[in-house]
């Protein structure tokens, strides 16, 4: 996870125990799989024996980071930073341990700030580093040609007093983040040794997080995996990891396990010839430990349900849940049908062409049932006259139709008042 480091910092940190931070903007509304690289970075730092501070950027996520961007950022509204700082906050408190001698610490920057006046900011922090100084900077160098705002050019100047505020309140000494972070973190240390007269701080920084085709995680790449459930769900997350690249998983492995060094490489020797085995191991342990047993749990039951033979009968199914249904919805074709359509009832062959257009015509239809390769809800259909009706909903509002092993369709109901699905 090491990406580069001032000179010092390796011997700092293991001179005993040591305070260190990293800092999270809220600029979305919920933390990515990118920031869970940093909070995994906390978590090992805390478990072994440091303690880490979680600074939440009320204040810089108000200005905007220019690092790694090519154009300005569009300001957030201040209620929308604030819903998303609590939101991320309650996301954090879920991975790091705020209990016994070495708790984690959560500040919001904002403290730092709010009762600051202009001229005092100015005096105060910007006589301590330079234009030039600032202007080494690659976040600043790289976006002079497409226009840089003296807001955004300030910031280092935030998160270098954020650091010094640090370093005074709780002796925090080092500060760590992603490799884009470099320029701001070193303004920081660098702050802190002008500022200071025997100040000595350091930066640690890790590699961003690629995919084996050289694409980055990001709050606004296509793709992104969040740590929000409503935004990517626990069955997407997990499945993200199975289907990850081979050449990717002994990286993700380091990044994310808990596990020891000795157990990781055991496993990797172990699974040599199946790499997809040890995909699996990752994708259990991450997925409990960002989500919940219960939905690991959840998602490997709608795996077997889509890919194995564990659910294939009609009890079984029947005990899904309405949520697991949910999950099954996004994996499969989902077609929807007006609910004065099962009112009564509808004929099988109806409900396959007219109503949902699974099939193109009732010939196709007629072939399949007599085939036997239709199933509703497990059932097999024997009769091309086969009625479905309200009572053959699962939850009140998912049919699951079947043609052939491998068709699979979750038929919804709509209110046609509302356009929505009725509620069970």
């Amino acid at each position: 996870m090491l990406h580069d480091m001032t000179p010092g910092a390796d011997d700092f940190l293991n001179s005993g125990a040591v305070v260190g931070y990293i800092g999270f903007d809220p600029t979305a509304p919920s933390m990515t799989i990118g920031n869970f690289v940093q909070i995994q970075l906390l978590k090992l730092f805390q478990l072994s024996g440091h303690q880490p501070i979680v600074l939440m950027g009320g204040a810089t996520g108000r200005i905007g980071d220019p690092s790694g961007k090519d154009k300005e950022r569009e300001l957030k509204s201040e209620d929308e930073l604030d819903n998303n700082l609590r939101f991320q906050l309650e996301q954090v408190k879920k991975f790091l341990d705020f209990d016994g001698p070495n708790k984690a610490i959560v500040v919001n920057n904002l403290d730092f700030y709010q009762n600051m006046k202009v001229l005092d900011f100015l005096r105060d922090v910007g006589k301590t580093l330079t234009v030039n100084y600032m202007m080494s900077k690659d976040s600043v160098k790289n976006r002079l040609e497409t226009g840089l705002s003296f807001t955004e050019f300030s910031y280092q100047l935030l998160q270098a007093y954020d650091f010094l505020c640090l370093y005074k309140q709780y002796g925090c000494r080092i500060q760590m983040g992603g490799s884009d972070q470099w320029g701001n973190i070193t303004s920081g240390t660098e702050f802190i040794r002008r500022h200071l007269e025997d100040g000595k701080a350091f930066a640690v920084t890790t590699p961003l997080l690629t995919k084996a085709d050289g694409k980055k995680f990001g709050k606004s790449e296509e793709g992104n995996l969040w740590l929000d459930p409503s935004r990517t769900s626990p069955y997407k997350f997990y499945q993200f990891w199975i289907n990850a690249d081979d050449a990717d998983i002994s990286k993700f492995m380091r990044y994310f396990t808990l596990k020891s060094r000795q157990e990781v490489t055991n496993l990797e020797e172990q699974h040599e010839e199946n790499p997809r085995a040890l995909k699996q191991i990752l994708a259990e342990e991450l997925t409990a430990r960002v989500h919940s047993a219960e939905d690991l749990q959840s998602v490997q039951q709608v795996s077997e349900l889509l890919f194995g033979k564990s659910y294939d009968t009609p009890e079984a199914l029947r005990n899904f849940s309405s949520a697991q249904l949910d999950m099954v919805k996004e994996e499969i074709t989902h077609k929807e049908v007006a609910a004065s359509t099962l009112s009564d009832s509808v004929g099988i062959i109806d409900l396959m062409t007219d109503h949902t257009g699974i099939l193109s015509s009732k010939s196709e239809a007629r072939k399949a049932i007599q085939n036997k390769a239709v199933s509703i809800n497990k059932h097999k259909v024997e009769n091309i006259e086969h009625q479905v009706t309200a009572a053959d909903l699962l939850h009140g509002k998912y049919l699951l139709l079947e043609n052939g092993k491998k068709n699979k369709y979750l038929i919804g109901v709509r209110d046609e008042g509302l356009g929505t699905r009725v509620a069970s």
